[in-house]
């Protein structure tokens, strides 16, 4: 018989393990394969350069940097939509905001920021767990090594957004219910290149507009750092879902294609659900129902260049990605006309992430420089 030691502290309650930890169900099958030899070139090489570039979240990052996130905010070379929005808003009849000075807009600066770097904590959590789902789904020995090291690199992303929160500007916040939903369903299709599509195409061509976004604004030395050591492997990802999927849909019907297409247009032009965090109005004393009409009529004022240089960003890696694929011009075309009709293609002969990851590099480039 288990005895029970009297000292040990009580098991959590139910409650508290549901706010820890999410249970998501995984319906793909696993493979096993006994093909060992290494039959794809690119994949042989991408893995090298993964192999070669790995870099250690604990030594090549400074964490003795001092970080003051007032003075981080006010540096940025220039305010978050969130508080841009929010400043035009503060002067519309009845706002929430019309008694906001420095302070307020300064504090919510702050609050965006940490809201931001969440989102960017809990993808690359996601993204981790995607990745380790392509090494036991994928048939390829070549691609199950790649998504090995992505699952390791996720990992350090994971913790280095973490840390950086924790050190240095506080609580982070929930997960986005858009991102949660996304990356759940991404984890339970049962088919593997769903997850690659989803992850390596869409996501993570959006984490290199959002990091670079962030990155070009930034000042603060560390931070500024770890954005470009995580582009340097996200743009690794992207390649290689570019290289694995190609192959894999040179040998799809048309039907299954079109399935591909659909996926693709209800992800990008059909779902305009974005990554919100209500809980900033609630730590800035205001609700997110009360802030929400005036923000969006502030939005109606304001330069639309504030909200279209990100997606300009995200699009003009995703298309030429996409193109790369064959997913564009499948089905007589059936996705060029979609987001034809959407404003998307102007970048669809931008470079494609498969042939330009290397100038991404920043953690070779750093070691070139410092053998010099």
């Amino acid at each position: 018989m288990t005895s029970v030691d009297p000292s040990a502290p009580p098991l959590p309650s139910d409650d508290v393990v549901d706010d820890t930890i999410k249970l998501i169900s995984d319906n793909a099958p696993r493979i096993f394969s006994w093909k060992y030899e290494r039959e794809r070139p690119q994949l042989v090489t991408l893995y090298n350069k993964a192999m070669a570039s790995q870099w250690d979240s604990v030594n090549d990052l400074d964490w003795a940097t001092d970080v003051d996130p007032e003075f981080l905010t006010t540096t940025t070379q220039r305010d978050n939509v969130t508080v841009e929005l929010a400043r035009e808003a503060k002067h519309l009849p009845g706002s929430p905001f019309k008694n906001w000075g420095d302070k307020e807009f300064t504090e919510l600066s702050i609050e965006s920021l940490k809201a931001t770097l969440s989102q960017f904590m809990h993808g690359e959590q996601g993204a981790m767990m995607v990745a380790a789902k392509i090494v036991e789904t994928v048939p390829w020995i070549d691609a199950k090594y790649y998504a090995a090291t992505q699952t390791m690199d996720e990992a350090r992303h994971t913790e280095v957004f973490a840390k950086y929160l924790d050190l240095k500007l506080g609580d982070a916040y929930p997960m986005s219910p858009f991102l949660d939903e996304q990356i759940q369903l991404l984890i339970e299709d049962d088919r593997w290149d769903i997850s690659y599509l989803g992850m390596q195409i869409i996501i993570e061509s959006l984490a290199l507009a959002a990091f670079g976004q962030m990155l070009r604004v930034t000042e603060e030395p560390l931070l500024k750092k770890l954005l470009r050591y995580v582009l340097s492997d996200e743009a690794r990802h992207v390649a290689f879902g570019i290289l694995s999927l190609s192959e894999y849909y040179e040998n799809l019907t048309s039907a299954e294609l079109l399935d591909r297409q659909e996926f693709m247009a209800e992800n990008t032009i059909r779902n305009r659900t974005r990554s919100t965090t209500p809980e900033i109005w609630e730590r800035m004393g205001v609700s997110a129902k009360e802030a929400t009409p005036f923000l969006m009529e502030a939005a109606t004022k304001l330069d639309k260049s504030l909200f279209t240089g990100f997606q300009s960003a995200f699009f003009s890696k995703l298309v030429p990605n996409t193109r790369k694929l064959g997913l564009l011009d499948a089905n007589d075309g059936h996705l060029r006309n979609l987001w034809g009709e959407a404003g998307m293609l102007e970048w669809e002969f931008a470079d494609n992430t498969a042939d330009d990851y290397d100038t991404y590099d920043a953690v070779a480039a750093d070691r070139a420089a410092a053998a010099s």
